[in-house]
């Protein structure tokens, strides 16, 4: 049996053996810790691999605009002034200069105080406005010797509409489906035939080819009065001779050696009869390209 309990001790329940004035210091201890690193966590100023940070190190050194966020907003003094135009539902041919002048003026400065160099050209037309409303505060001479300039905002409201004008123009173009950002273009990969393609050759080459040979043979012909026997196989048998040595033979080296016309003739129905016997080719790589000669391509 279980031993007895004190006198006015409490019963503990089943199952609280961990509940002991030790396991109570040390629960009261987590709490206070997890209390105390939440309370830093949200005091820190930053963190550092996951850890608060309090404050900022002694030697730690922040340029002046480390921490400047500039946003571009407008593209020139005109776009600001045409932002606020509209902004504020004025009408362009009636531009209340007071109002206006006074807004562009508190943007400039503080455009002024960050960027002085972008500020200049604002600064330019904040001088214009400036002017346009001080001729307007100026009363109007009533002389005919006087010529009326007219309203002192009428260079500045034209030089307003062209820009919205081209404005809303650059806006339409860059809506516009561009390539490369918008689409691109298709492109498959499409497979060479297997089939040759000769070249676009015409037969009146190797006429014009034979014509100067022929030219070329009679300014070497001497008047001889005499008999001479030709045979056309003899001639085809001395060019298969020359081919056989040769891999490719030029149309005009084929009649080296050949001194007269009638030698030259024949020489010429030798190699119209081979190529008509398909024992040699006669090719061209391209119109007006040298004609060659070669044996004709026999399969093993």
């Amino acid at each position: 049996m279980a031993p007895e309990q004190a006198a006015g001790a409490p019963a503990l329940p089943e199952g609280s053996a961990d509940s002991t004035p030790d396991g109570d210091t040390i629960l009261d201890a987590d709490l206070q810790a997890s209390s105390a690193a939440h309370d830093a966590a949200e005091g820190a100023i930053a963190r550092l691999y996951g850890e608060p940070l309090l404050r900022l190190p002694n030697d730690l050194y922040i340029p002046p605009d480390a921490l400047e966020v500039f946003l571009d907003a407008f593209e020139g003094p005109l776009d600001l002034l045409l932002y606020l135009i509209r902004k504020q539902n004025f009408n362009i041919l009636d531009i209340p200069m007071a109002q206006v002048t006074l807004q562009y003026l508190e943007y400039v400065e503080q455009i002024r105080k960050s960027n002085l160099e972008l500020a200049a050209e604002y600064l330019l037309m904040a001088a214009m406005l400036i002017e346009i409303k001080s001729r307007m505060l100026l009363p109007k001479r009533q002389d005919d010797l006087v010529e009326d300039v007219g309203d002192p905002r009428a260079e500045l409201v034209r030089r307003l509409l062209e820009y919205e004008q081209i404005k809303t123009a650059a806006q339409q173009v860059g809506s516009l489906p561009q390539l490369d950002r918008d689409f691109l273009r298709p492109s498959l990969p499409v497979e060479q035939g297997l089939a040759p393609v000769w070249p676009h050759v015409d037969p009146h080459d190797l006429q014009r080819a034979w014509m100067d040979v022929l030219r070329r043979a009679k300014l070497t012909q001497h008047h001889r009065i005499g008999r001479e026997e030709l045979s056309v196989r003899e001639h085809m048998s001395a060019i298969l001779r020359t081919l056989q040595s040769n891999r490719f033979v030029e149309f005009s080296d084929l009649f080296q050696g050949q001194a007269s016309v009638p030698v030259v003739v024949v020489h010429f129905v030798a190699m119209l009869e081979l190529a008509k016997e398909t024992l040699i080719e006669i090719t061209q790589a391209e119109p007006f390209a040298p004609i060659y000669v070669r044996l004709a391509y026999s399969p093993a």
